[in-house]
């Protein structure tokens, strides 16, 4: 873990809560630690002790005293010490976490009778910064839906006491403008633990605002030459097999379920379910292009300390579209679906590149496992979608390995009331799909083609823009 030169020592924050922690309950096991923009969050695991808010007055209290102790030191160790050390200790999680590690990664830190393994460029400990614990949630080790919870511990460090002070003032104002927090005020919407985490339940008033968004996006689409269909919520699980979204995304579905001995799915996707309705008639080059669109109910295992309001949620509506072209239909389509989401964005008063902003989204050629190999297909997509970004002459950011395991993707980017950066619209290029659902047509010396497929969604999920927009408008 390293810090800018401009931030105080996170190390030596992260030393005091371990040491802090490791008193406190001597029987913990520590997870891992990631670095933020403000501070880090540390994993940890207590046997049958959940850390809640009351208990960080005495944890931070400890720190403090640690912190003037002048008695610890940051040292290296190799990495068969570190593993020696780890055993000795269980602290299993973190000698799991070693697998990938260097010796040159590995520092020891002493504290009188208490030693952690470090993962830290860092030398030298130091004492002079301030620092508060501010969140208590819930992570799965390694972020693995069956790996074992652990509670996550978020700690933010600033080098002077004023630094601290106008962050927590302005946490407490950005907390009044939450959409949660509006939402709940509003009575628009509302979750039930009996009925699960990130799944929720609109109230009168909610529905009505989320109606007239879903009325005006359809009507919208029908005048655009979008064809409105509908496909079910469930479907056999071979469907996801063939498209390849399983295993690809098989941490982020729910798990099968077994129905009269064969196994279906709750969607996450309504991509292949078009392809079904495309393939159901034989297709002229006459008829393309054909624009099928769905406000469609999906769902999704998020991790639970992903879960976030509506901007995060388990069970959302897609205003989800997909259209088949010819390849050179290509960029008119592509420019057509961004109009949409420009004109739409104006409706809501959102401007471009204020409000929000365009983001070429690549994939990597190397990672054959996250990404379908075929490093010609993905040069040659990636250049269709660049050249439309420069023929409109929009301002883009280009960011590898955030393309769909089929494609690379034009995303439209807002930030949250938190300043957190958001993929809110998508317009996707897709030349896996084709081939694997073979979806074609006759051209005009009636020869097989092979169709592409281009996915997009206008004003994303329902339940995000609505966040969005709450936030945006602060609750007016």
């Amino acid at each position: 873990m390293k810090n800018n030169k401009n931030s105080p020592n996170y190390t030596s924050a992260y030393c005091l809560l371990l040491d802090a922690i490791w008193n406190l309950w001597p029987e913990v096991k520590f997870g891992l630690i990631e670095l933020l923009d403000d501070g880090f969050f540390c994993d940890l695991d207590i046997s049958k002790i959940n850390i809640s808010e009351k208990d960080f007055p005495k944890i931070e209290k400890l720190m403090t005293k640690l912190q003037s102790d002048k008695d610890k030191s940051l040292a290296d160790i190799s990495l068969a010490e570190a593993k020696g050390l780890l055993s000795k200790q269980k602290q299993d999680y973190l000698l799991e976490s070693l697998e990938d590690k260097q010796d040159s990664d590995l520092k020891l830190y002493r504290h009188q009778d208490f030693e952690a393994i470090i993962f830290s460029q860092e030398t030298k400990l130091q004492s002079d910064f301030v620092f508060k614990i501010v969140k208590i949630g819930g992570a799965y080790w390694l972020n693995k839906a069956d790996q074992a919870q652990l509670q996550r511990l978020q700690v933010v460090v600033f080098a002077k006491q004023k630094q601290l002070d106008a962050y927590l003032k302005k946490q407490s104002e950005t907390a009044m403008l939450d959409h949660r927090q509006i939402g709940k005020d509003q009575n628009l919407f509302m979750f039930s633990d009996l009925v699960g985490s990130g799944l929720p339940l609109w109230l009168e008033d909610g529905a009505t605002l989320r109606r007239q968004l879903e009325n005006f996006i359809v009507d919208e689409e029908i005048k655009r030459g979008y064809k409105h269909v509908m496909t079910p919520d469930i479907a056999s699980l071979k469907l996801y097999e063939t498209s390849g979204h399983y295993p690809y995304y098989k941490d982020d579905m729910y798990a099968p379920i077994d129905i009269d001995g064969k196994k279906f799915m709750l969607r996450p996707m309504t991509c292949p379910h078009h392809f079904q309705i495309y393939n159901n008639d034989l297709r002229s080059y006459r008829e393309l292009p054909i624009r099928y669109a769905e406000l469609a109910k999906l769902y999704r295992y998020e991790q639970s300390g992903e879960l976030s309001g509506l901007t995060r949620v388990r069970s959302f509506t897609l205003a989800d579209a997909h259209i088949f072209c010819r390849p050179d239909q290509v960029n008119d389509e592509i420019e057509g679906a961004l109009q949409l989401i420009e004109d739409v964005a104006s409706v809501f008063k959102l401007v471009k590149n204020k409000d929000y902003f365009y983001r070429l989204s690549l994939g990597d050629k190397d990672n054959k496992d996250k990404y379908y190999d075929d490093a010609k297909a993905w040069s040659e997509a990636e250049s269709k979608l660049r050249s439309v970004l420069k023929a409109r002459k929009d301002k883009f950011t280009e960011v590898s390995g955030e393309a769909a395991f089929y494609g690379p993707k034009i995303d439209v980017q807002m930030f949250n009331n938190n300043g957190k950066e958001e993929t809110a619209f998508t317009v996707q290029y897709d030349f896996v799909m084709p081939k694997r659902f073979k979806l074609t047509y006759k051209d005009a010396d009636q020869k097989t083609q092979e169709a592409v497929a281009i996915h997009r969604s206008s004003i994303g999920a329902i339940e995000r823009i609505i966040a969005f927009l709450i936030e945006f408008y602060k609750g007016r």
